[in-house]
């Protein structure tokens, strides 16, 4: 575990000089749901790799103004990290307006390369490529509440805390397997299946013959 490292938790924005300038973003999201047009965005985490990870959160009467925190993720200059960023760019994009791109997202890069299991999930990639231990206790708790518990903090950070790490172990191993073209261009859609989420289409395929 890193030394000195802290979570920093913060009311409706960002400070302006909370992250390391042009540094790759780690970046994840907690609403109170898994339909972004219907469920409420909470909190925003937010990582630039170093010592500490930032944690947003709105309120239920928010604007969701947050100038800071749009203009790092609307940075066409910095890459950002999610897992599963078809969710977390949907979501921002409703309630931000903002599409946080570019992306590498490590959960769509663990379905490339990890094809010997079908457990793709954050706890199992931090502990097989990193031999770390995350808890997801708190993955289905309350974010919408006036006070975040310890326990829910934690749990935020560590969404992000690990995504510099493994994005450096899974690119790897794309470029091991010959994958890597094939990953960047999946990661480049990724936007646009955010899109066709928002507008109505979030479990059809649209290339699908029937």
């Amino acid at each position: 575990m890193r030394a000195a490292m802290a979570v920093r938790f913060h009311e409706e924005d960002l400070p302006a000089d909370a992250l390391a300038p042009g540094a790759p973003l780690a970046v994840d999201t907690e609403a109170m749901g898994l339909h972004p047009g219907r469920d409420r965005l909470c909190v925003v985490q937010i990582s630039d790799g170093g010592a500490d990870e930032h944690l947003v959160r709105f309120g239920p009467d928010s604007d969701y103004a947050a100038p800071n925190l749009k203009a790092v993720l609307a940075d066409p200059a910095r890459l950002k990290l999610y897992h599963f960023g078809r969710f977390d760019l949907a979501i921002m994009q409703h309630y931000l307006g903002v599409m946080a791109e570019p992306v590498f997202c490590t959960k769509t890069a663990s379905r490339l390369v990890r094809t010997y299991t079908d457990r793709h999930g954050l706890k199992e990639l931090v502990r097989e490529l990193l031999g770390q231990d995350i808890s997801k206790q708190q993955q289905s708790s309350d974010w919408g509440g006036p006070v975040l518990s310890d326990a829910q903090r934690e749990y935020a950070a560590s969404d992000v805390r690990y995504l510099h790490a493994l994005t450096a172990e899974l690119r790897v191993r794309l470029a091991r397997e010959g994958r890597t073209a094939l990953a960047q261009a999946c990661f480049d859609f990724l936007p646009h299946r955010a899109r066709l989420d928002l507008a109505g289409w979030p479990e059809v395929d649209i290339f699908a013959h029937v």
